[in-house]
């Protein structure tokens, strides 16, 4: 094979796969999938887009925005994530929060393993690929088993999952909103006589506010929402709800978070803990699966070719199969998994995956969005990557 072509398709796979990986880090931080609710008791001027919410690959995030309109006078856009849980749970719906808590709290590490397949497809050299695939995949493990099992590994995770996590138990996100505990009301002489300074235009700084000021300060966006959510798991272990003091751990927050969300609404405890011990060996179980894979992968990526080595490229070009097998998989979980202690029986359903349904007088809109366009820009952009390698092997043979 001449040695000049060989190099200049070892280079447009390389690019192309290059170009691929970066398209996987735009998913990421992407909404890949919408869903709307319209009805007549949410009409279109307040409600210009329905009762919306977005999918996103580590968590689900409002889709509302705020309305300015000379009737209509909003500070902060109407939060429509707690919006569509509180409609689904009339029929017995579990809240949002409660699906897909692997493929959120791991997202990112999915999106990385990928990106290391990538670069492993893209190596020509099977030594050098092995090194590199080696060396990527050990630091995946070690990030992975950090986040998940060690002390404080839930800072490891990414702000995305963290919010969404944290604005799903309607709590506030970022530590530009107000503190969730009671306000503290001055009274007494102390009060009337702050009040009438401010009055007069004089600023008057409380030590007290001080201190909060600078605790504030001293925390970073997602420190401050991870201590929020700390606030509230010691809450819960005052009260005897959780028997185990914080640590920190994706996995202690993880199934904690879960349990809390499927209680929500329906707190019946002998249905709850055993979903809950389901999710801790899910968890178990997909730690040492992903951990088998990379064994497994590095095992075929000791030659060119072979099954093993096309699924570096393949797996990530069938994303946007995967997504919707996934997706479609928990909407028919949501639909007939009812809990019994909704405000109305309902038969078991599937909810609209694609396109729009119905569900009593509600209208529901399931379509994809910019993460899912990407997507499926990425995998013709991967093809072409496929085809150029097997004619570049087919030619070296």
């Amino acid at each position: 094979m001449n040695a000049v072509a060989n190099s200049k398709q070892t280079f447009i796979v390389a690019a192309l796969g290059f170009i691929a990986i970066g398209l996987m880090a735009v998913i990421f931080y992407s909404p890949v999938w919408w869903v709307s609710l319209t009805a007549p008791n949410y009409p279109e001027e307040a409600f210009p887009d329905g009762v919306r919410i977005h999918f996103h690959m580590n968590g689900v995030f409002n889709g509302c925005e705020k309305v300015n309109k000379a009737e209509i006078q909003e500070d902060i856009a109407l939060d429509c994530v707690h919006e569509m849980d509180t409609i689904n749970h009339y029929v017995g719906m579990y809240p949002i929060a409660a699906g897909g808590p692997i493929e959120r709290g791991l997202g990112q590490f999915l999106m990385v393993f990928m990106g290391i397949m990538l670069v492993g497809f893209i190596c020509v050299r099977p030594k050098l690929r092995m090194t590199i695939m080696g060396v990527g995949f050990a630091a995946l493990l070690i990030w992975m088993y950090l986040t998940i099992y060690g002390k404080d590994g839930f800072n490891l995770q990414s702000a995305g999952y963290v919010e969404a996590m944290l604005t799903s138990m309607d709590q506030e996100a970022g530590s530009s909103q107000e503190e969730s505990e009671p306000e503290i009301v001055i009274g007494g002489i102390v009060g009337v006589l702050k009040k009438s300074l401010e009055d007069s235009g004089v600023v008057v700084d409380l030590p007290s506010d001080k201190k909060e000021a600078e605790k504030a300060e001293d925390l970073s966006e997602k420190a401050y929402m991870i201590n929020q959510l700390k606030i509230t798991y010691e809450k819960d272990l005052e009260y005897g709800r959780v028997s185990e003091p914080w640590n920190g751990s994706t996995f202690q927050v993880m199934t904690w978070h879960y349990g809390k969300s499927l209680g929500r609404y329906f707190n019946n405890q002998e249905e709850i803990v055993p979903m809950v011990a389901n999710l801790k060996i899910a968890l178990h179980v997909v730690f040492a699966g992903m951990a088998g894979a990379m064994l497994l992968l590095l095992f075929g990526a000791r030659k060119n070719g072979g099954i093993l080595y096309w699924l570096l490229v393949l797996v990530p070009m069938a994303l946007p199969v995967f997504f919707v097998i996934d997706y479609a998989a928990w909407l028919w979980w949501y639909g007939h998994t009812l809990n019994a202690m909704g405000a109305f029986a309902v038969k078991p359903f599937m909810p609209t995956v694609f396109g729009d349904g119905k569900v009593a007088q509600f209208a529901t809109h399931s379509y994809p969005y910019i993460g899912f366009f990407i997507m499926l820009v990425l995998s013709p952009v991967l093809a072409v990557a496929a085809l150029i390698r097997k004619k570049q092997f087919k030619d070296a043979q």
